[in-house]
Protein backbone atom coordinates (compact mmCIF):
# COMPACT_ATOMS: atom_id res chain seq x y z
CA UNK A 1 0.00 0.00 0.00
CA UNK A 2 1.49 3.42 -0.83
CA UNK A 3 1.67 5.45 2.82
CA UNK A 4 3.37 8.60 0.76
CA UNK A 5 4.30 10.20 -2.12
CA UNK A 6 6.01 13.34 -3.07
CA UNK A 7 7.41 15.25 -6.39
CA UNK A 8 9.48 18.16 -6.45
CA UNK A 9 10.63 20.32 -9.70
CA UNK A 10 14.28 22.14 -9.40
CA UNK A 11 15.29 25.06 -11.40
CA UNK A 12 19.24 23.99 -11.95
CA UNK A 13 20.20 27.39 -11.79
CA UNK A 14 19.23 28.22 -8.75
CA UNK A 15 21.52 25.43 -7.25
CA UNK A 16 23.79 26.83 -9.51
CA UNK A 17 23.88 30.10 -7.77
CA UNK A 18 23.63 28.33 -4.35
CA UNK A 19 27.19 26.79 -5.13
CA UNK A 20 28.72 30.08 -6.48
CA UNK A 21 27.31 32.32 -3.40
CA UNK A 22 28.17 29.65 -0.73
CA UNK A 23 30.48 26.90 -1.91
CA UNK A 24 31.49 24.36 -0.16
CA UNK A 25 29.57 25.32 3.07
CA UNK A 26 25.97 24.69 1.30
CA UNK A 27 27.56 21.70 -0.52
CA UNK A 28 28.17 20.32 3.08
CA UNK A 29 25.27 21.27 4.87
CA UNK A 30 22.88 19.80 2.17
CA UNK A 31 24.76 17.11 0.26
CA UNK A 32 26.39 13.66 1.91
CA UNK A 33 29.81 12.87 1.13
CA UNK A 34 29.27 10.37 -1.15
CA UNK A 35 26.63 12.65 -3.55
CA UNK A 36 29.12 15.49 -3.61
CA UNK A 37 31.98 12.53 -4.72
CA UNK A 38 29.12 11.61 -7.27
CA UNK A 39 28.64 15.11 -8.85
CA UNK A 40 32.08 16.20 -8.59
CA UNK A 41 32.62 13.45 -11.18
CA UNK A 42 31.36 15.42 -13.53
CA UNK A 43 31.16 18.73 -15.01
CA UNK A 44 29.41 21.52 -16.24
CA UNK A 45 25.89 21.25 -16.25
CA UNK A 46 26.54 17.43 -15.64
CA UNK A 47 27.58 18.45 -12.44
CA UNK A 48 25.02 20.75 -11.83
CA UNK A 49 22.47 18.70 -12.83
CA UNK A 50 23.64 16.29 -10.29
CA UNK A 51 23.38 18.08 -7.66
CA UNK A 52 20.10 19.44 -8.33
CA UNK A 53 18.62 16.18 -9.27
CA UNK A 54 19.34 15.01 -5.48
CA UNK A 55 18.09 17.96 -4.01
CA UNK A 56 14.70 17.44 -6.02
CA UNK A 57 15.06 13.95 -4.22
CA UNK A 58 15.14 15.41 -1.18
CA UNK A 59 12.59 17.66 -0.75
CA UNK A 60 10.34 14.96 -3.11
CA UNK A 61 10.94 12.68 -0.07
CA UNK A 62 10.14 15.30 2.98
CA UNK A 63 7.04 15.95 1.14
CA UNK A 64 6.18 12.07 0.69
CA UNK A 65 6.94 11.92 4.55
CA UNK A 66 4.58 14.44 5.38
CA UNK A 67 6.94 16.30 7.09
CA UNK A 68 8.70 18.88 4.45
CA UNK A 69 11.94 19.65 6.52
CA UNK A 70 10.99 19.52 10.12
CA UNK A 71 10.39 17.57 12.81
CA UNK A 72 13.86 16.31 12.32
CA UNK A 73 14.39 16.06 8.93
CA UNK A 74 16.66 18.08 7.49
CA UNK A 75 18.63 17.48 4.00
CA UNK A 76 22.03 15.89 5.31
CA UNK A 77 19.05 12.88 6.71
CA UNK A 78 17.81 12.01 3.25
CA UNK A 79 20.73 10.39 1.62
CA UNK A 80 21.00 9.55 -2.36
CA UNK A 81 22.86 6.65 -3.73
CA UNK A 82 22.89 4.20 -6.74
CA UNK A 83 22.60 0.62 -6.49
CA UNK A 84 25.54 -0.91 -8.90
CA UNK A 85 22.57 -0.96 -12.00
CA UNK A 86 22.56 3.12 -11.72
CA UNK A 87 18.80 2.53 -10.32
CA UNK A 88 19.07 5.70 -7.72
CA UNK A 89 18.00 4.65 -4.25
CA UNK A 90 17.47 7.07 -0.42
CA UNK A 91 18.79 6.36 2.48
CA UNK A 92 17.34 7.50 5.53
CA UNK A 93 18.89 8.71 9.01
CA UNK A 94 18.53 10.75 11.85
CA UNK A 95 14.63 12.38 12.15
CA UNK A 96 13.97 11.18 8.55
CA UNK A 97 14.28 7.49 9.47
CA UNK A 98 12.38 8.14 12.54
CA UNK A 99 9.41 9.69 10.96
CA UNK A 100 9.35 6.57 8.03
CA UNK A 101 9.22 4.25 11.38
CA UNK A 102 6.43 5.91 12.70
CA UNK A 103 4.30 6.29 8.94
CA UNK A 104 4.76 2.33 8.52
CA UNK A 105 1.58 0.01 9.71
CA UNK A 106 2.83 -2.52 12.33
CA UNK A 107 4.38 -5.84 10.85
CA UNK A 108 4.87 -3.99 7.74
CA UNK A 109 7.75 -2.87 6.57
CA UNK A 110 8.89 0.81 4.43
CA UNK A 111 10.16 0.70 0.68
CA UNK A 112 11.30 3.78 -0.79
CA UNK A 113 11.13 4.35 -4.31
CA UNK A 114 12.57 7.18 -6.48
CA UNK A 115 12.77 8.74 -10.02
CA UNK A 116 14.95 11.35 -11.18
CA UNK A 117 15.46 12.83 -14.15
CA UNK A 118 16.75 16.35 -15.64
CA UNK A 119 16.27 18.48 -18.95
CA UNK A 120 18.77 21.87 -18.33
CA UNK A 121 17.36 23.83 -16.61
CA UNK A 122 15.31 21.35 -14.85
CA UNK A 123 15.48 18.29 -12.47
CA UNK A 124 13.16 16.45 -11.06
CA UNK A 125 12.05 13.49 -8.53
CA UNK A 126 9.76 11.46 -7.57
CA UNK A 127 9.07 9.90 -4.02
CA UNK A 128 6.63 7.24 -3.33
CA UNK A 129 6.79 5.30 -0.03
CA UNK A 130 5.32 1.74 -0.25
CA UNK A 131 4.46 -0.33 3.48
CA UNK A 132 4.57 -3.62 2.43
CA UNK A 133 4.06 -6.94 4.72
CA UNK A 134 7.44 -8.10 6.64
CA UNK A 135 7.99 -11.17 5.28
Amino acid sequence: MIIGTGMDLCDMRRIEKSIERFGARFLERVFTETERTRAERRVGQARIGAYAKRWAAKEACAKALGTGFAAGVFHSCIGVGNLPSGQPVLTLTGGAATRLADMVPAGMVGHLHLSMTDDTPYALAQVMIEALPRL
